[in-house]
């Protein structure tokens, strides 16, 4: 026996991974978050073997708490309706049909779709009536831009790295950073107050006292994340390298969404244009101001906003379009992640 009435929604990421069960009435029945999906470092099977124990989490808290009353665990007693899978690494048509065949084959759902992350947050950002018709933009630890267009047209980009012409993201940041002051330090380039702050950041006092342990993996590596928010303070104080940094950002954001409209046909009409990760949702003033002045200069039909709820929201309002759910369940949902 099927799980009627009842999808999974899963959100998952570099870092962590979100799983939701949502009812057609747009109740939200239990969650679960776990590690990051990573596929192009473990394989698709180990990448799925990720959900598997969070799909199992929400299916039984459910079940105890009297919600799952067709059957037991989805894939034991049998699948819920459908699963919407919106994941980091799923770039390329290929990798997106090869998750899609593993996803399917653990019979968790009846039916199931896979998309890149960036399409959660465009669902996110959009009304929940009339033509899902709009460009999203997600500068998080990386960077990558989506848009659908009338008819379901689709404008997208591999987001693979700099092999695929991307600049920007924090991870990208993190290392620009770190480029422009080793080369202040030593002479090679321009300096600046980046020099001194980066190093501060893990109480050291040079550039080279950083490189070190960075290299000698004193400081995990992970731990660059940290060090966007400091060239966002630099660049904030005035600092002419790391304001080249941050505008350089706003101008890559800008660029990636007026070429989608571009393709779509969207560029002389109104069309939202959604803004999304960790290094949008933190409207650092610079950033944020410089790049609404290029959407302005360079796509004026644009109409900029920033989502800040989290991804997970995305998949579930999908699970909610393919069950043809009501202005109410789509506003429950909306509700439970504020």
């Amino acid at each position: 026996m099927g799980l009627t009435g009842m999808a999974l929604a899963i959100d998952a990421g570099n870092s962590k991974t979100d799983v939701a069960l949502v009812a057609t009435d747009g109740s939200i029945l239990a969650t679960a978050r776990g590690g990051g999906f990573r596929p192009p470092v473990v394989g698709v099977e180990r990448a799925v073997d990720v959900l598997a124990p969070l799909v199992e989490s929400v299916l039984a808290e459910a079940r105890v708490g009297g919600a799952v009353r067709a059957g037991g665990v989805a894939g034991a007693a049998g699948p819920v309706d459908h699963l919407s899978a919106f994941l980091a690494n799923a770039d390329l048509p290929v990798e997106e049909t090869r998750l899609t065949a593993e996803i399917t084959r653990r019979g968790w759902a009846g039916t199931v779709t896979v998309r890149n992350d960036t399409f959660a947050l465009l669902r996110a950002g959009l009304p929940d009536d009339g033509e899902p018709v709009g460009v999203a933009v997600v500068c998080g630890a990386g960077i990558n831009c989506v848009g659908v267009g009338r008819d379901g047209a689709t404008a997208r980009f591999p987001s693979i790295g700099r092999i695929s012409g991307d600049w920007g993201g924090g991870a990208h940041l993190a290392d620009e950073a770190l480029w422009c002051a080793a080369r202040a330090e030593d002479g090679r380039g321009a300096p600046t107050e980046l020099a001194r702050a980066l190093p501060a950041r893990f109480g050291l006092t040079t550039m080279r006292e950083l490189i070190e342990a960075l290299h000698l993996h004193e400081i995990p590596g992970h731990r660059r994340h940290e060090l966007p928010p400091v060239l966002f303070a630099v660049a904030t104080a005035g600092d002419r390298v790391a304001r080249t940094l941050v505008t350089r950002q706003a101008e890559e954001i800008a660029l990636l969404a007026r070429v989608a409209l571009e393709r779509l046909g969207l560029l002389d009409e109104p069309t939202p244009v959604i803004l999304g990760g960790g290094i949008l949702a933190a409207r650092h003033p610079l950033l944020h101001n410089h790049l609404t002045q290029l959407l302005t200069d360079h796509a004026p039909k644009a109409l900029p906003h920033v989502v800040t709820a989290p991804p997970v929201l995305g998949a579930a309002l999908d699970t909610l379009d393919r069950a043809g759910a009501t202005a109410g369940a789509y506003g429950r949902v909306r509700r439970a992640w504020g």
